[in-house]
């Protein structure tokens, strides 16, 4: 399993001994809130007593500097003593009110833990939850989320989108909304848009604001998301996971039953790698998969109507072959497919009519017939 930079960093610092504790300076608590940003830039701090040898802060550095996809460390030294007294307190609410929800508590704690996972919780009103999911980022995943929530909607049924991408979140520039959502009664509202309901934490954030959260702060996001929003009664609940298999699909599989999940990938062979370690993560996690989504499959001459295949052929079905799933659809290139989602108006909504929009509700329909399958036939608000 692709492990996560938090994760990769983990394991380098493990590596260094703290000679004084006798241990390495993960375990000895040596080192301390541990940041990362989409970049690859780290920050985190060095607990240095007048013990301890200085050239520890030098190895942690370098340790750091080592692990793939760091590109730019900076490390604090402080002394213990004086860094547990001043231990930041929680930061009180925001001052203005159009971004003062508290959906989570950004502040590092003191000291990294090992904090037991919630029990799973049922929400059944939130109907079918299905995970849409990718092994990389730039397949179109985000895309293909929107568009299917909308093409389930366009058939009738009562849907929202979670964005679980914190790091990334997307969900807002697609469908075209941006605003603080409103509180009622201590639950979150979901905004509305092209018929169905969305929430993401870009909401909830400055546009410019960095996510620097570890493991348990996104546990923590997605679990609100689940828990102290109004979503009204659903019949199908899908969640935008980010790329990979880290702390978001994990999460969402330790907080509440996954009915289903489906794989983004396109026809490029490294795609199809990174798609597979999805499909094996879900099945690890007792997520049954409905099937795969092959994106970008070819683009459309539109002189003569020919077939270009711009990033090879076939991998979406050799993934459905080596993992014995459905695939469950071809989307072609189509330019308006990132005009809509640059411009709020998903394909399914602006150009209904393109093949990528009917290929689209194809692959809704498949979806249903996959969840009833398995599920038996939902009834569907009409």
């Amino acid at each position: 399993m692709t492990q996560t930079l938090q994760e990769r960093i983990a394991t380098a610092l493990q590596g260094v001994a703290h000679p004084r504790l006798g241990t390495d300076v993960l375990t000895a608590e040596a080192v301390r809130d541990i940041g990362t940003t989409l970049d690859g830039k780290v920050r985190l701090t060095v607990l240095l007593s007048a013990a301890d040898d200085a050239n520890l802060v030098r190895e942690v550095r370098d340790a750091v500097q080592t692990v793939a996809g760091v590109t730019d460390v900076r490390v604090d030294v402080k002394d213990p003593a004086q860094y547990e007294r001043n231990a930041p307190p929680p930061p009180p609410p925001a001052p203005k009110p159009s971004r003062a929800l508290p959906v989570v508590d950004t502040a590092p704690p003191a000291a990294a833990r090992n904090v037991a996972p919630p029990p799973q919780v049922a929400y059944p009103q939130l109907g079918r939850i299905i995970a849409v999911s990718s092994g990389k980022g730039g397949v179109g995943k985000s895309t293909m989320a929107v568009n299917l929530a909308i093409a389930l909607a366009q058939r009738g049924a009562r849907v929202g989108i979670m964005d679980a991408d914190v790091y990334g979140p997307n969900l807002p520039l697609m469908l075209g909304v941006d605003a603080a959502p409103a509180v009622r009664d201590e639950k979150i509202i979901p905004l509305e848009a092209h018929g169905i309901k969305v929430m993401s934490i870009g909401f909830l954030i400055e546009k410019e604001q960095p996510a620097i959260w570890r493991g348990p702060i996104v546990m923590k996001i997605i679990t609100q998301f689940l828990r102290d929003v109004n979503w009204g009664q659903l019949d199908y609940f899908l969640v935008d996971m980010p790329p990979g298999t880290g702390d978001a699909q994990l999460s969402l599989v330790q907080a509440t039953s996954v009915h289903g999940a489906v794989i983004v990938t396109t026809p490029q062979q490294v795609a199809v790698g990174d798609a597979l370690r999805g499909v094996k993560m879900f099945e690890r996690v007792s997520v049954p998969v409905l099937g795969i989504i092959e994106n970008m499959s070819w683009f459309e001459n539109p002189e003569t109507g020919k077939p270009i295949a711009l990033f090879g052929t076939g991998g979406g079905q050799r993934l459905a072959e080596e993992t014995d799933l459905p695939l469950l659809g071809q989307v072609p290139v189509d330019p308006r497919i990132q005009e809509g989602g640059d411009t709020g108006r998903p394909l399914v909504v602006a150009e209904p009519e393109a093949k990528a929009s009917k290929a689209i509700r194809a692959i809704a329909e498949n979806v249903v017939a996959r969840m009833d399958a398995r599920w038996g036939a939902a009834a569907v608000a009409g």
